[in-house]
């Protein structure tokens, strides 16, 4: 079968051999994967690692085959992937056992994955095969950020460095349908513009002073995953007593805190990654009440994975980068 593998230190799109179904396993015909930041820093982790490894943590298709002892799916069921492996109960944290599909397992970008029963949801029945595979790990991110960690309440304020990732375009949803206030920034007028299109109530530039364009805001929460370069800024417009959530570093990992600055402004500081199948289903379960739909910056067919890294790279998309298989 085709897949987009790292092999040797090299990304390429080769064929690989097609799995085999085992107990309690499905094989998952899948039609499209969605691209996430993570998928691109798995080559620079692995190194020069020899065996091929299938890149992806994200997609959707339908189940073409089940092991012994599997009785919740059916072959025909339409399903999407739940990244999150071996997470089931909503808790603190993960155990041990928890893994992120597509690294050291096999993920989405090929045409079929056998994967545990465990990992499969139904595919909501309002969202496009595009659409439904980007839903799994970044708007589980962003649910278990906001919700789980950040407990957004209505009414309050939400920030949001960065507007145009994944995640971000999720929280954006999820905050005002939760009734809260949202403020992202961008470098990008267009990706200000496209923010406030999908329920931002207020789009500010990077490169402007926050402490003065939110200077007669309240600030109850912000969500941060940009890392070195807007952490203490974040931090500056936060009100006293409120909560930081981080749950990403895309810039440098390692920031300078004045701990006194902290303690003084009563700040709590919380980490996520990913979330639990419990809080995957209730996001889900979220979305479809409030009709929420990803959004889709483009759709590049598997051979083009390459250029979709490129693409992520770059930042210069608004949204989640699909790519096409069947």
């Amino acid at each position: 079968m085709k897949a987009f593998v790292h092999e040797n230190s090299e990304l390429k799109f080769t064929d690989i051999a097609k799995p085999e179904v085992g107990k309690g396993e499905v094989i998952v015909a899948l039609k499209t994967a969605g691209l996430n930041r993570r998928d691109t820093k798995i080559p620079l982790r692995r190194g020069d690692a020899k065996e091929p490894l299938i890149l992806g943590s994200d997609g959707a298709g339908i189940v073409e085959s089940v092991g012994e002892g599997v009785t919740a799916w059916q072959v025909g069921d339409e399903v999407l992937i739940n990244p999150s492996l071996r997470w089931y109960e909503k808790s603190n944290a993960p155990s041990a056992k928890f893994d992120i599909l597509g690294m050291p397992d096999h993920g989405t970008f090929a045409e079929k994955i056998c994967i545990s029963a465990e990992q499969l949801e139904k595919k909501p029945a309002y969202l496009s095969w595009q659409e439904s595979a980007t839903v799994a790990l970044a708007g589980l991110t962003g649910y278990r950020a906001l919700v789980t960690k950040g407990q957004i309440q209505e009414g309050q304020t939400v920030f949001i460095p960065g507007a145009g990732s994944g995640v971000a375009t999720f929280l954006i949803q999820f905050a005002k349908q939760m009734g809260a206030r949202v403020i992202v920034t961008s470098r990008s007028e267009e990706k200000r513009r496209q923010a406030t299109e999908i329920g931002a109530d207020l789009a500010i530039d990077t490169n402007s002073d926050w402490q003065i364009e939110l200077k007669n805001e309240c600030v109850d929460l912000v969500i941060e995953s940009v890392g070195r370069s807007t952490f203490n800024r974040s931090l500056n417009v936060l009100k006293q007593g409120g909560r930081i959530v981080v749950f990403g570093a895309t810039t440098e990992d390692i920031v300078d805190l004045n701990l006194r600055e902290f303690f003084y402004g009563q700040y709590t500081l919380l980490g996520t990654t990913m979330g639990s199948r419990e809080e995957l289903r209730d996001m889900l379960s979220f979305i479809e009440t409030h009709q929420i739909h990803p959004i889709i910056d483009s759709v590049l067919p598997l051979e083009h994975t390459s250029e979709a890294f490129a693409k992520l790279d770059e930042s210069v998309q608004f949204g989640k980068i699909v790519l096409q298989i069947t």
